[in-house]
Parts: structure tokens; sequence; C-alpha cells
């Protein structure tokens, strides 16, 4: 077999590789790496990657109960149309809130990319302790997967209770997440909760890292009675949708029963195989939101500089 030949065969295998692998991916079940994933070492515009996000995503929910808001309901929904005097209307926050479930699966390519086991995660929570509106991270579990010679998977959990958390202002903290004993080929999982009180606020969201990432999703579904304006990335790699959902909310009214919904709009976007910043590489901007109802306390803003989840 002639060296030209040889080297067409393995670049059409590449090739084959690459699109099973695109067909394949993303595995947003976390806790069991894909064998995809496990194979997986980059595509055409990011082979010489120190290491890649294989899958990042972030679904806010809320939960609420009926007496979000002083007003006249006669009906048994909520929505904008129950209010009196909508945009008058102060929304006691102490009455909704909002959990933000964060995952996150990267491998290790390259030595060099032994750091990008690390993150950065930051959050809300003022200096004052005793605040009711301090955000709570919880649930935070780290795992590193790696195969052994016989190329069976071995699972490592990370204890977390030796993570430095570090304040950066009067508002926020972060929680600097140091990986040990990371070898070329690992894949590193990481997932946390997020619980806040402040209804009036969403997280931004990078879908454009420091090293490239194959799929990142950010899954929102808010009740209608909050109506943010949303400025959501547009670029090729980024696709969006919303539509309109439901939200099943509490109420211990005598005059209502359980199981009424509110109305929900549910915005999905899903950015793919998105390079790095930098030469001839357009720039994503993050999701952002601002929210428009009046006279409500307005968002909290992620310190300049910061994300809600970065990666080193």
């Amino acid at each position: 077999m002639n060296t030209l030949f040889r080297k067409l065969l393995l670049f059409v295998s590449f090739l084959a590789f690459v699109s099973t692998a695109k067909a394949q991916l993303p595995n947003e079940k976390f806790g069991k790496p894909s064998s995809m994933e496990w194979e997986f070492i980059g595509w055409r515009d990011a082979l010489d990657a120190d290491a890649v996000i294989l899958c990042k995503t972030m679904k806010a929910t809320y939960k609420i109960t009926d007496q979000v808001a002083n007003y006249n309901q006669s009906s048994s929904d909520i929505s904008a149309d129950n209010f009196t005097d909508f945009g008058k209307n102060q929304i006691d926050e102490s009455n909704i809130v909002v959990k933000y479930e964060c995952r996150l699966r990267t491998k290790i390519l390259k030595p060099e990319g032994v750091q990008h086991a690390n993150i950065d995660i930051t959050y809300y929570n003022t200096d004052d302790d005793k605040s009711n509106y301090n955000d709570v991270l919880s649930d935070l579990k780290v795992r590193v997967f790696s195969k052994n010679e016989k190329g069976k998977v071995e699972k490592r959990n990370i204890k977390t209770d030796d993570f430095v958390r570090e304040r950066i202002d009067s508002n926020y903290v972060v929680l600097h997440v140091v990986v040990p004993d990371v070898q070329v080929g690992n894949i590193i999982e990481y997932q946390y909760d997020i619980s806040s009180t402040r209804a009036s606020f969403l997280y931004d969201w990078s879908f454009q890292e420091c090293i490239p990432t194959i799929y990142s999703k950010c899954d929102l579904d808010i009740p209608a009675i909050l109506q943010f304006n949303m400025n959501t990335p547009i670029n090729k790699r980024m696709k969006s949708s919303v539509e309109v959902g439901r939200l099943e909310y509490d109420t211990n009214r005598p005059d209502l029963k359980k199981g009424k919904y509110c109305p929900t709009n549910h915005y999905v976007i899903i950015g793919e195989y998105i390079l790095p910043e930098g030469d001839n590489v357009d720039k994503i901007a993050n999701l952002t939101s601002h929210l428009l109802m009046p006279r409500v306390t307005p968002p909290a803003y992620l310190p300049k500089g910061i994300t809600h989840l970065k990666i080193k």
C-alpha cells in the first residue's frame, strides 16, 4: 500500500469517525460517559485543543405559590390577566424559588489541559449571613472517570469539603473547585444546584469558553407573570426556541384545588461545536436578561469578568 493511499485512507477514516461522533453527541445523561466520548479527540477545527467541554447545561425552573403578589384573583390560574393594575404590583419574592441545575463534562486531551479540570463557581451571596436573599449552592458532586490498562472504566468521587470559598465583593463569592491527580484521557463531571429566592434575577449563561465546547444548553422555564427581556446569542452555531409551557403551583387557598397551573415562557438555547474566541473566530455573546416589570428591584449583576461558571 503506497504512502499516498494510506494517508487518504486514514483521512477518510477520520472523517467517518467525526461524522459518527457528531451523530451520537451530545450525551446529556450524567454519570456514565458514552463510548463516543471516550473516543472523541476533537473535530476538524479543534484538533489541537488541550481539553474540550463535551457537555455543559443549565436548567432553571421555578417553584411558586399563589401568594406571589397582592391581587384579587377570581379564576383558578395565575397569569398576567388575573392581576389588578398588573404593572403596579410588587412581587413577593419570598414565595418564589428559582432552582438552577448545572452540569458540566470535560475531557482532558493533552498534559497541558490538566488545568482545565478545575472550575470556578460564582454565585450570589452577600456578606450579610442573615439575609433571606442569599443564593444557596448545594448537591455539588465531582467525579473523575478513567480507564485502566484493561480498558475498564473506573470512577473516582472527589471530596468537596476542602474546596476553597472566596469572597470577591460584598455580593458574590466564588467556590474554587480543584480536582487532584487528573491524567490525559480523563473525563471530569461536575454537577450542582443553586436555589435562589430572587425571582427578578436570572444568571447569565456563557456559551463560549476558553476551550472548545461541543454542546452547551440553557433551558429556562419562566412564569409568565415575570416578563424578562431575553438577549439570546445570534450565531450560526446557535439555535434558540421559545414556547408556551405551564407550571404547577402550590396553594393554601380553600377556594382553589391542588394541581392548578401558571403559564410559562419556555426558552431553550443551544450552542454546538463552539470554538474559543480568537483569531478568525466569531465572538458569541452570553445569554443575558433583565426584568421588564416596573417597581421591582433591578436584577443584580455579576462583577465584570466573572461568569456564572468559569472554566480555568
